[in-house]
């Protein structure tokens, strides 16, 4: 097993710089809130009563975690929609988002192009590509950020933007102090499971090495459902390994009653359950009772607690520390944490066919 405190071996086998991506995530949080409070819309954008954002994989994601944490206080939901087909129910009191990395994720463009047919209220969030093009043919607005990186290395600009968008159109009040608020946690975070500090003081690194040869299952309740979504993603990407997620309290009544059998995997899986102050007095008591499940069960777990005042400081400290421990998983590993070979090799063939 690789060691994790030989600093020579992250520039080996990160060539890309997905340790950088993960250290910029402070930065790209401050950078996006500017850029989209700046991004001006027309004023008939306003009038809407639901926002759709069209996306995939880590251009998704970030709406989702929107979706959840405005929940409460947004004057509209926001509602992520994966796939190929645009809903039914968009219509003129809609403002659909596109919103992809590259430009150029198929399933988007086909959405967005279905979108250009209605009267809905557009928006595309790109660095680039066919989508970028087809926007400013029909005269959409489209916010353009410049970020070099694996598309799921960039959650704080499709988050920070979207945030700043909102704003501005009076979905949402200002956020400026909860990202502030949030930049000095991940900071504070940061100088406690950065690769320079060593394993016997890591969390990060020490959980990383905990999940070496597991089937990794993430539990997560409220908007940290979406939370424990991003670290099974992440899991995949980064580490190249198996991963699964479950939301409370949901899983209580069906996961709970898997744990049984094949009973040779009870020693395979490792869960690791998401938990803040923020989620709902019952389902706290929850992850106490699955705790005492798995035990019986001999399923390995550790629950980590979120830190911060604000649910955006919450969902993004389980996020910083989800990237570290997925990004030491790929080191144990062996591999580079940032290409995915198989998504693009599938991406080949399907342009084939």
């Amino acid at each position: 097993m690789n060691n994790l405190d030989d600093l020579r071996l992250y520039s080996k086998m990160d060539p890309d710089g997905m340790m950088k991506a993960i250290r910029d995530l402070q930065q790209q949080l401050k950078t996006a809130l500017g850029l989209g409070m700046q991004f001006k819309l027309p004023h008939r954008h306003r009038q809407i009563n639901k926002v759709v954002v069209l996306g995939m994989g880590g251009s998704a994601i970030g709406g989702d975690l929107i979706g959840g944490l405005l929940s409460q206080e947004a004057r509209v939901p926001v509602i992520v929609s994966r796939g190929y087909n645009l809903p039914k129910y968009v219509d003129g009191q809609t403002l659909v988002i596109a919103s992809s990395y590259s430009g150029n994720t198929e399933e988007t463009i086909a959405a967005f192009e279905q979108a250009l047919k209605t009267n809905a209220k557009k928006l595309v969030i790109t660095t680039g590509g066919k989508l970028k093009t087809l926007a400013e043919r029909r005269n959409v607005p489209v916010c353009v950020f410049n970020y070099k990186a694996q598309p799921r290395a960039v959650l704080g600009y499709s988050m920070g933007l979207m945030i700043g968008i909102l704003h501005n159109i009076g979905v949402i009040g200002s956020k400026s102090d909860e990202v502030t608020e949030t930049i000095k946690t991940i900071n504070d975070i940061s100088a406690k499971i950065d690769a320079v500090v060593p394993l016997s003081y890591n969390p990060a690194k020490q959980l990383a090495q905990k999940l070496v040869g597991k089937i990794v299952v993430v539990y997560g309740g409220g908007i940290f459902a979406e939370v424990a979504h991003r670290w099974k993603t992440q899991v995949n990407e980064n580490s190249k390994a198996w991963a699964f997620y479950e939301a409370y309290s949901e899983l209580n009544h069906n996961a709970v009653v898997g744990y049984e059998f094949p009973r040779e995997l009870a020693d395979k899986v490792y869960v690791v359950m998401l938990r803040a102050l923020s989620i709902h007095p019952r389902n706290l008591k929850r992850y106490e009772l699955t705790a005492g499940i798995l035990d019986k069960s001999g399923v390995s777990y550790e629950i980590l607690d979120a830190v911060g005042e604000s649910l955006l400081s919450q969902a993004m400290s389980l996020i910083f520390f989800g990237d570290w421990v997925t990004y030491y998983l790929a080191i144990l590993y062996g591999v580079d944490p940032s290409p995915v070979k198989v998504i693009s090799a599938l991406k080949d063939k399907l342009a084939q066919a």
